[in-house]
């Protein structure tokens, strides 16, 4: 039985699944702007472990302009490291990517507007302290319950306390909690630790995701946004607006 649903954000509502690092160098590609893939990595990384030490996204910041703020410190980065980029780019990289998140940010919100008020929802997020202005943005903060957020909390994935904080805000037993999310490593293997139900959306992985031998700690696998929905749709108590 699921009464209650944990989801993740970024890579799960915004993206069906598709790292936002691989949505962002594809990104890069439609400007035509060329980068080694491993240098890329190093400026993806670098940028969101400043991101995550400095107070460059401000809590008001929407997600093109997080998106800015994101692409301008890989551009640090690279210029750090010998590649001379038009600052200009950084608006077109961070329009391409927007319209990627905006897409599916509309996917979502109608598949929240469905099932909303059938049981809660709690939102997990590894995020930079502007989480509820993103989904104030695209219209889907008032379908969630409780949102937690690592840079609120001072808890980050996938360290398993993080999802114990969305059951407890949940009020239910962890084996009636449904985690859903796009990281093996950052949802499913903590929320599983919780005793929670887990699905992974596994879309287009990146980085130490790609080297996962092993899926047994998920309970249920989809490879796309539809088939998560599908999923839930059949999850739904049948007497619902109980909780």
């Amino acid at each position: 039985m699921i009464r209650g649903l944990i989801f993740d954000y970024g890579g799960t509502l915004d993206s069906s699944g598709q790292h936002w690092a691989s949505v962002i160098q594809e990104a890069y590609t439609k400007v035509g702007v060329s980068i080694d893939p491993t240098v890329y990595e190093e400026a993806y990384v670098y940028a969101e472990r400043k991101m995550a030490t400095h107070p460059l996204i401000l809590p008001h910041y929407n997600f093109r302009q997080m998106l800015e703020t994101k692409v301008e410190a890989q551009f640090a980065y690279l210029t750090d490291h010998g590649h001379t980029i038009p600052a200009a780019k950084i608006q077109s990289i961070s329009a391409e990517a927007f319209l990627v998140a905006q897409y599916h940010a509309q996917k979502s919100k109608a598949f929240l507007a469905e099932i909303y008020g059938s049981m809660p929802l709690v939102i997990v997020s590894n995020f930079y302290g502007n989480l509820k202005a993103v989904l104030q943005d695209f219209g889907l903060l008032s379908y969630f319950d409780t949102v937690i957020e690592s840079a609120v909390i001072g808890i980050r994935k996938p360290d398993p306390a993080i999802f114990q904080c969305a059951v407890d805000e949940l009020n239910l037993p962890a084996a009636e909690c449904l985690v859903v999310g796009d990281s093996y490593r950052k949802d499913i293997v903590p929320a599983k630790a919780c005793g929670c139900q887990t699905l992974w959306l596994k879309g287009k992985v990146w980085g130490d995701e790609t080297a996962l031998a092993s899926e047994s700690a998920a309970d249920h696998i989809v490879s796309d946004f539809e088939q998560l929905a599908d999923f839930i749709r059949r999850s739904i108590p049948q007497n619902t607006n109980n909780f």
